[in-house]
């Protein structure tokens, strides 16, 4: 057999050796007992790993070296003694995140737990390092169950920006077209198709966002069925590490796994929830919805400077179009500083000044296009 596969074992055998030794320091420096019998099931597991890729150099002929961690792994095992079990399971969820999918196109590792155990890890420490860098006690089962659906602040935000999107975008094209002296008719035509062509975009690319996540988790959700139908021992060991991660005792957390597992549809539904976050029955709401909301938004920020102009002509209407501009972004602004905790008048006058800004250039550069026309 030729060097190169070889040389591949001796590469995974060292990861995986580091890895397990990564896992003992972290369960040695974790003060929670629950989450640090996690941290040893997980060396455990990367142990189990260690010992399948020495049978594979020993099968072809390989020199199956000593389990010592590399010069790495001991610095970092170093570091994590003085910075705390933060530092290391950080750059441990990291690490599983981006070597999840290692052993995907590794032929050996077909029929084996290797590829749904990598993946396993990288969601587990993503769920713990994502709640709290020290790890998780029982009273943070909360803010980890209720994380994914806590979109109140999120969901203001994008109401925020969508209307400000439609109201600085079109405030700037209208006094653009204005500066240019062209007639109401004109302005109004360009206002109206700003409007339509933004509030357009800005759905389809929110539909786009939102279908294309939406097959993303029914692509996850179907290979966790494929797992829990080919290895349902490994998944609901995996469970119980979750459970574990929470701030059950082992014998609860098997306990309460057993009864998931009992039952397919269930656990299916289970393993979605706590391992990738996704409301099976939601899978992250409807596109339609999204798009239809992000065309409203945007519209009704963008129709406001247009208004004045179905009434009014030349200047009189330039100025209340900036006038009723002036105080929608005023608003606006007053509404982001609910999340960020600014004053509503700083937040609220930046805003203002800054859309006017816009408009004031764009207008100065229609009046010398309109000039030089």
């Amino acid at each position: 057999m030729s060097r190169r596969p070889i040389d591949r074992y001796r590469e995974n055998l060292q990861e995986e050796i580091d890895a397990a030794a990564l896992y003992r320091t972290l369960a040695d420096l974790e003060p929670q007992p629950e989450l640090a019998g996690v941290y040893r099931r997980l060396a455990d597991t990367e142990e189990r790993h260690v010992a399948f890729w020495e049978r594979k150099l020993e099968e072809h002929g390989g020199t199956v070296p000593p389990r010592r961690p590399s010069t790495r792994a001991r610095i970092l095992r170093w570091l994590g003694q003085r910075l705390g079990p933060g530092f290391l399971l950080s750059l441990l969820a990291d690490q599983e995140a981006a070597g999840q999918g290692r052993y995907d196109s590794q032929p050996e590792t077909t029929g084996t737990s290797l590829r749904a155990d990598e993946r396993s890890h990288a969601r587990l420490l993503r769920s713990i390092s994502g709640t709290n860098a020290r790890g998780m006690t029982g009273t943070t089962i909360a803010r980890l169950e209720g994380r994914h659906r806590s979109i109140g602040g999120n969901a203001l935000r994008a109401a925020v920006l969508g209307a400000n999107d439609g109201l600085v975008s079109n405030l700037a094209l209208v006094m653009g077209v204005a500066g240019a002296a062209f007639s109401n008719q004109a302005i109004l035509i360009g206002g109206l198709a700003g409007l339509l062509a933004g509030a357009s975009s800005m759905a389809l690319g929110e539909w786009i966002s939102v279908q294309s996540s939406r097959e993303l988790y029914e692509r996850q959700i179907a290979v966790e069925a494929a797992e829990i139908a080919e290895i349902p021992q490994e998944e609901a060991q995996e469970l119980v590490l979750i459970y574990q991660a929470k701030g059950l005792p082992e014998a609860q957390a098997r306990q309460l796994a057993e009864h998931i597992m009992a039952n397919e549809q269930t656990a299916l539904d289970t393993m979605a929830r706590e391992e990738l976050g996704i409301e099976p029955k939601e899978l992250g709401g409807s596109p339609w919805t999204a798009a239809s909301a992000s065309f409203l938004l945007f519209a009704v920020g963008a129709v406001v400077p247009v208004v004045p102009f179905f009434f009014l002509s030349g200047p009189a209407a330039v100025v209340v179009s900036l006038s009723l501009a002036a105080v929608g972004l005023f608003g606006l602004g007053g509404g982001i500083s609910l999340l960020t905790g600014r004053g509503a008048a700083f937040s609220g006058s930046r805003q203002m000044i800054l859309g006017l800004a816009a408009a004031a250039v764009t207008f100065g550069v229609g009046r010398l296009l309109g000039v030089a026309v």
